[in-house]
C-alpha cells in the first residue's frame, strides 16, 4: 500500500532515510536534521513536497519524496521523483511498480513531466525505471551548495 505520510510516521521515515542514505544507491549520507526538514514541510503543506510510505503487511518498509516544480521547458509542473527508498527484503514485490502508479494517478493530470536521478551503479532501479518507460535524460546536472 502507498499512502501520504502522517505525524506518527516521524520516527520510521527518519529511520528508513537514514537507511537509504547509507546504501549503495546514493553516493554519501546526510544528516538527520534534513529528514525531520522534510517531514515538517510536507506537514505544513507545503506546496513543493510531498512523501509517502510504503507498507507491507500493514508495516512501513519504505517511502517516496517527491518535489514538486515548475518547468518552462515541460511546459508546466515537473514532479521530481526525489527519492524511493523500499527495504531489501520487500524489494522484488511490486512495491517500486506500485509507488509509480500511486504518483502517475495522483499527479498525471497536473504534471507535465516526471523526472529522477539515479546512480549508475543501482542498476536494479535503472532497469524497473526503463520498464515504466523512463529514459536518459541528456542533462548534465550541477549544484551549488549554500550554507
Amino acid at each position: 500500500m502507498i499512502r501520504k505520510i502522517q505525524p506518527q510516521d516521524r520516527e520510521v521515515f527518519i529511520a528508513l532515510g537514514q537507511e537509504f542514505y547509507h546504501s549503495e544507491a546514493v553516493l554519501s549520507p546526510i544528516p538527520a536534521e534534513h529528514f525531520a526538514r522534510t517531514f515538517d514541510a510536507v506537514l505544513s503543506g507545503s506546496p513543493y513536497a510531498d512523501a509517502l510510505m510504503v507498507e507491507w503487511d500493514g508495516k512501513p518498509v519504505g517511502y517516496g519524496i517527491l518535489a514538486l516544480t515548475w518547468s518552462n521547458e515541460a511546459g508546466g509542473m515537473v514532479v521530481w521523483l526525489e527519492e524511493l527508498y523500499i527495504s531489501p527484503a520487500c524489494r522484488g514485490k511490486g512495491l517500486g511498480r506500485e509507488f509509480f502508479a500511486y504518483v502517475e494517478e495522483h499527479y498525471g493530470q497536473k504534471a507535465r513531466r516526471f523526472r529522477l536521478e539515479v546512480t549508475a551503479e543501482n542498476t536494479e532501479a535503472i532497469r524497473l525505471y526503463k520498464r515504466l518507460g523512463y529514459q536518459d535524460f541528456h542533462y548534465l546536472q550541477m549544484v551549488r551548495e549554500l550554507p
